[in-house]
C-alpha cells in the first residue's frame, strides 16, 4: 500500500495507554504513531495489566506499527522515485525537479 506523502489515517483512541479510552479517526504523522507506540509498548512491558487490557493495548500497537510501516514504505518511494528521476539521463531538465 502506498501512503500519501504528507498524511496516514489510522483509527486509534488518541490516547497512549488507555486500552478503554474512546475510539475514532485520527491522523498521525510517523513520529505521532512511533511515540505512541513506544508508549504501548512501555505499558505493556510494565505489567499489571488485565488480559483484555493486554489484548486491546497489543492490538493498537499493531495498529499503530502499521502506520509507521506505510509512512517507512512511502518514504522509501519517494526516495526511489527523486533517484531515478536524478538518473535519468533521457528526462529533460523540467522533468528532473525535486519531487518533494
Amino acid at each position: 500500500m502506498t501512503v500519501p506523502a504528507d498524511r496516514v489515517g489510522v483509527v486509534t483512541d488518541g490516547a497512549d495507554a488507555d486500552p478503554r479510552a474512546p475510539r475514532g479517526p485520527e491522523t498521525l504523522s510517523y513520529e505521532q504513531a512511533r511515540d505512541k507506540l513506544a508508549a504501548v509498548v512501555k505499558r505493556l512491558e510494565a505489567g499489571g495489566l488485565t488480559l483484555e487490557q493486554s489484548l486491546e493495548l497489543w492490538e493498537r500497537g499493531e495498529r499503530l506499527a502499521t502506520v509507521c510501516g506505510e509512512w517507512l514504505d512511502g518514504a522509501r518511494a519517494r526516495l526511489a522515485a527523486a533517484m531515478a528521476t536524478r538518473d535519468d539521463p533521457e528526462k529533460t531538465e523540467d522533468e528532473q525537479t525535486a519531487p518533494f
